[in-house]
């Protein structure tokens, strides 16, 4: 599978996220995708060639791996990779619409294409919740497939057409287990960051409405009394006349003559 596809679009998603996002982002691309590409993947290449039954019977050793592995590890960590990578497009349409929008109508609709707020506010939200379920959902997955994340090297296998229990033997056990660990430990983390990422945007958008609504009402109150002030000396001033000798005449001189 070529991730050069997925991480260039990421890496264009990279621009309208926060400094979190991009640190969940970093993850993905360090203890997952280059993870999975460099070495996960060649573990798990030859599954089920390496995975061997002490039978002869025919269809046996099949059948035996296919109760024990009903979808491949390697192909649902890949699943998930993709599933929790595709909510972050959602913000770069968002972005993309607006775009639309301004060369539409032909003038700028927005001081800042990219700022969350507003209904990019509801789709950032929209695309964390996205991605932490999808999270919790293939952990989840793997736990009540394969019954946890460990990976024994030994399994007794009673599935038709074996005629008894037969043992069949996993290979590179120790080393998948390793992977799986890297992978639930990476889950975990990344969970964690999209929780944060969650609070710290709602928490920025309340504090703009905080300030959006208090912040001119203070301004004001403070702004109030120097404007009277003003206006009280404005008014205390002598009016000043000219007469026709262009010479300044007060209105106090006015009523002595």
């Amino acid at each position: 599978m070529n991730w050069g596809f997925l991480e260039n679009i990421l890496s264009g998603v990279n621009r309208y996220s926060t400094v979190i996002g991009r640190i969940w982002l970093s993850v993905v691309f360090l203890f997952r995708i280059l993870v999975y590409v460099a070495a996960a993947e060649q573990v798990w290449k030859d599954e089920q060639k390496d995975f061997v039954c002490n039978t002869e019977q025919p269809g046996c050793e099949n059948a035996c791996f296919d109760h024990f592995f009903p979808i491949s590890q390697a192909r649902l960590w890949a699943l998930q990779l993709i599933m929790v990578s595709t909510p972050s497009l959602l913000v770069a349409l968002h972005v993309a619409y607006r775009e639309h929008r301004e060369a539409k109508h032909r003038k700028k609709l927005y001081k800042d294409k990219g700022s969350i707020d507003g209904g990019l506010f509801c789709t950032y939200v929209v695309s964390l919740v996205c991605k932490t379920a999808f999270e919790v959902g293939s952990l989840l997955t793997f736990y009540f497939l394969y019954n946890g994340f460990e990976m024994p090297m030994l399994l007794r296998c009673r599935q038709d057409p074996c005629p008894n229990t037969v043992d069949c033997y996993i290979a590179k056990a120790t080393e998948k287990k390793i992977f799986l660990y890297i992978m639930g430990c990476t889950s975990i983390l990344c969970i964690t960051l999209n929780f944060v990422e969650l609070m710290y945007i709602v928490w920025k958008q309340l504090w703009k409405c905080f300030v959006r609504h208090y912040a001119p009402v203070e301004e004001q109150a403070f702004s109030r009394p120097s404007v009277s002030i003003v206006n009280k000396f404005a008014s205390s001033e002598p009016t000043v006349h000219t007469d026709s000798n262009t010479q300044p005449v007060s209105t106090e001189n006015q009523l002595v003559q």
